[in-house]
């Protein structure tokens, strides 16, 4: 199976952040983490990709998911 890129954009003080890092961690997803307050290229490449401003986003091989929506997310991991 080839290994999904998966990037969650985040901010130190978001709580679905965390959620969405934990959802991974426990299905044992490697992902890449992108903090928007501290790195502005990635705040608008964030932006570009889901026209959101809020966090967390989620590309999933190209699949964006804005916010925690288990669902979703659990749906993108399983179709990879």
């Amino acid at each position: 199976m080839n290994e999904l890129k998966v990037t969650v954009y985040t901010t130190p003080e978001c709580p679905y952040c965390k959620m969405v890092e934990k959802l991974l961690d426990d299905k044992g997803i490697n992902y890449e983490e992108k903090n928007v307050a501290e790195d502005d290229k990635a705040a608008k490449e964030m932006m570009k990709k889901s026209s959101q401003m809020g966090v967390p986003v989620t590309d999933l091989d190209g699949e964006i998911i804005v916010g925690f929506n288990k669902p979703k997310i659990k749906k993108a991991l399983g179709k990879k």
